[in-house]
């Protein structure tokens, strides 16, 4: 089964649907540096570069696909930013419809941040994206997924809308739960690396590490704000938590090496239990250099990217790729689900037309 990619990123998710069994015969993106990236590591697939409401001529050209898939970019709609509606990034959701509307897919796949899929606030968009897909087709299911529950290693909730032409069965809960696998920890996932900086985690995250003048305190150790900005510490036996795209300063979370790799009791856990005693006055003015950013072959890994992935960029615009990108296991199962779906219930009313896709890659 062919597909299209749009918004690709950096790849994760067309690193899904390739191990799910789809051809991603060609992708949309528009950063600079994610395109170096998809470059590298797809060179199977022709990559449309630039702005996607520019380039519609151009994704029309793909019309026969099976699937069209992406993420639009989720800023406006996350509680991380403003979670402004009207915010430019905002309506790409609707550039994302218009491609289905146009190619006619048998099913399609977008994905973006839990809000969009959970919040009062974002109801009527909700609405109309399903509205929209159900006139030129489609039937919508938009499910909420935890990726730590299909063998991610990292807790990061997203919502998906996956829907199919009318005549196909939509896919439910019931079509995903088949797939659903437990996540190993962060400490089975990344200690294979070794510690920062050396030769299979060679990169280090040199953001400094300071304690919190007025930390605020939770029941877990790992929540709340111990350091300042907003890396928290990761708990190596349990997943990581939701990686941003804002890693690479203050903002990347943060591993106790010693309690990672040698086992040692953890300073996180036990400044914890000091500050929430009341002590202030703690007897670490400083965070000790155990105390590190998580790096960006750990990220990676977090992301369950493969090993041999190739990320183009500085340091800081690698992170965002990664930070930005759907986890590729996460894309890998929802696409074997919908594979399935179509496969196992092909519809007698309706039948996509095929087209050679050979000769569509001299776009202008």
């Amino acid at each position: 089964m062919k597909a299209l990619s749009l918004f690709a990123g950096a790849g994760g998710m067309d690193v899904g649907a390739v191990n799910a069994g789809f051809e991603v015969v060609a992708a949309s993106e528009l950063d600079a540096y994610a395109c170096m990236t998809y470059k590298k590591n797809h060179p199977e697939s022709f990559l449309i570069e630039g702005d996607i409401d520019a380039n519609m001529h151009n994704i029309e050209r793909y019309k026969g696909v099976d699937i069209v898939f992406g993420g639009p970019p989720c800023q406006g709609f996350s509680v991380a930013g403003k979670m402004d509606p009207s915010d430019p990034r905002s309506k790409l959701v609707f550039s994302f419809c218009e491609v289905v509307e146009k190619l006619q897919p048998k099913a399609f796949v977008m994905e973006n941040v839990k809000s969009l899929g959970a919040l009062t606030k974002f109801k009527k968009i909700r609405l109309a994206i399903v509205q929209r897909l159900y006139e030129a087709g489609y039937d919508t299911k938009i499910h909420i997924l935890n990726a730590r529950d299909f063998g991610v290693p990292q807790s990061r909730e997203r919502v998906f809308f996956i829907g199919v032409k009318r005549g196909y069965t939509p896919i439910t809960e019931n079509n995903l739960s088949t797939f659903k696998e437990k996540a190993i920890s962060l400490r089975e996932a990344i200690t294979h690396l070794g510690r920062a900086g050396t030769r299979h985690n060679p990169t280090i995250t040199k953001a400094k590490i300071t304690l919190a003048k007025n930390p605020i305190l939770r029941k877990s150790p790992y929540a709340g704000m111990l350091f300042n900005g907003q890396g928290r510490p990761l708990n190596p036996d349990a997943w990581s938590s939701t990686l941003p795209a804002s890693m690479g300063g203050n903002r990347t979370p943060i591993v106790d090496e010693d309690h990672l790799y040698d086992e040692k009791p953890s300073w996180v856990e036990k400044h914890h239990e000091q500050l929430m005693r009341g002590n202030s006055e703690s007897e670490y003015k400083e965070a000790p250099a155990r105390l590190r950013r998580l790096t960006i072959h750990e990220a990676a890994i977090l992301q369950t990217f493969p090993k041999d992935y190739i990320f183009e960029g500085p340091q800081s615009k690698v992170f965002s790729q990664i930070g930005n990108a759907v986890p590729c296991k996460l894309a890998e199962m929802v696409f074997k689900a919908v594979k399935n779906s179509l496969e196992n219930n092909e519809a007698s009313t309706f039948c996509s037309p095929q087209y050679e896709f050979s000769n569509l890659h001299e776009v202008a």
